[in-house]
């Protein structure tokens, strides 16, 4: 209820009183679980958050070789907080003015992309793919970077009218010559 209210209405024009009549819950009831509108906020950002996650999860499942399963988790990544971000409505808004807000919430999804990266990479390493001479550096970077390039994706102002079938092989490309071996 809380998202759909946030998403057609905005966070800041969002009530508790909204929220509490929208879910059929008394205002007293809501505030025994949330002690503020920002916490309910959160919530909602938080669930998000965790539905990304297990479809990023699914793609770290794929039986692929390290260097193609790390395009596909960035591609994943960038689809699924645009698709969040777009299927929220005026949460897309609130994304962008709150950004340090939602990056609180955000910290639980970080740690697991984090580590999806980082065991990607570590499996590149021990198939003898990748070289890397700092691993958590460079999951930082790897993760860094595909974090900063949300916004441009979001807006559709990265690689102006650039394809799928062209974009592909050019971020296999970056990353093999970033981590492939002898390739330095």
């Amino acid at each position: 209820m809380a998202r759909r209210l946030f998403a057609k209405y905005g966070a800041e024009r969002t009530t508790m009183n909204d929220i509490a009549e929208a879910s059929g819950k008394g205002r007293r009831t809501l505030y025994t679980y949330f002690k503020s509108k920002e916490e309910v906020y959160n919530a909602v950002v938080n669930a998000e958050l965790m539905r990304i996650s297990s479809t990023f999860l699914a793609v770290a499942r794929k039986p692929l070789p390290p260097e193609e399963k790390l395009v596909e988790l960035l591609f994943a990544h960038l689809s699924l907080i645009k698709e969040a971000v777009e299927r929220n409505g005026n949460l897309r808004a609130e994304f962008f003015r709150n950004i340090w807000q939602v990056a609180s919430v955000r910290k639980k999804y970080d740690r697991i992309e984090f580590d999806i990266f980082r065991k990607t990479i570590v499996e590149g390493i021990n198939q003898g793919i990748f070289e890397v001479d700092d691993l958590n550096l460079t999951t930082d970077i790897i993760h860094g970077c595909v974090k900063g390039l949300e916004v441009p994706y979001i807006f559709g102002r990265l690689g102006n009218g650039l394809t799928i079938s062209i974009s592909r092989p050019m971020v296999r490309r970056l990353i093999h010559k970033a981590l492939g071996k002898g390739d330095k």
